[in-house]
């Protein structure tokens, strides 16, 4: 008799997903060419893109592991959800290298905003499948009120500010920064008390096994 599947498997793999991906990025930077700080600081577009894409990959993976807590099963849909978000995420150090090569070219930059769109329309998914179909129990309509309009508001931003930096790609760049900043907490307010009451109703549950 198959047992029903736990999601632990799932965020094991995740973890793993982003793990290569900031080893990843690492590995695209170079040192300069010349002994001198002066030649250190002329690769700023590189330090810079890096530094970004870094504090991204660290939000999306803590935005990541709290949606993943109220994951009881790893559904097909689930899954597939999950597999679009590492998808998406797994574009950052192509799209990273290109803007600190370019050195924050219009293009570049737009197409780097590009992904920041992807990974967030993806989130978008993981909350509809995670949060939206959880019991009212678990999350209230605050909650989950707050969570749309968080996500659909930064999503309506990274698809504006691939638009802008076709023309200004310094500001284009600024409005991705800024969208992370309400990302840095993942819990929205009276999330974490709901959530601590829930969990001991799962342990009920039982260990069960893929």
């Amino acid at each position: 008799m198959l047992h029903r599947a736990t999601p632990e498997r799932l965020s094991a793999f995740s973890d793993a997903v982003f793990a290569v991906l900031i080893t990843v990025l690492v590995l695209e930077l170079r040192p300069p060419e010349q002994p001198t700080f002066k030649a250190l600081l002329s690769l700023w577009p590189t330090w810079l893109s890096y530094a970004v894409s870094y504090l991204f990959i660290a939000i999306v993976w803590t935005n990541h592991h709290y949606l993943m807590r109220y994951a009881t099963e790893a559904t097909p849909s689930l899954l597939w959800f999950n597999f679009a978000h590492l998808f998406s995420i797994s574009l950052l150090p192509l799209s990273t290298a290109w803007m600190a090569v370019s050195e924050l070219a219009p293009q570049p930059v737009a197409f780097y905003a590009a992904v920041f769109f992807l990974v967030n329309a993806t989130y978008v998914l993981l909350i509809w499948e995670l949060i939206d179909r959880s019991p009212a129990v678990e999350v209230s309509p605050r909650v989950r009120k707050i969570m749309h309009f968080r996500s659909l508001a930064t999503l309506c931003l990274f698809g504006f500010a691939a638009i802008v930096a076709l023309g200004y790609p310094l500001l284009g760049l600024g409005i991705c920064i800024s969208c992370l900043v309400v990302y840095l907490k993942p819990t929205p307010p009276g999330a974490g008390d709901q959530k601590s009451r829930a969990t001991p109703r799962r342990r009920a549950q039982g260990p069960t096994n893929v």
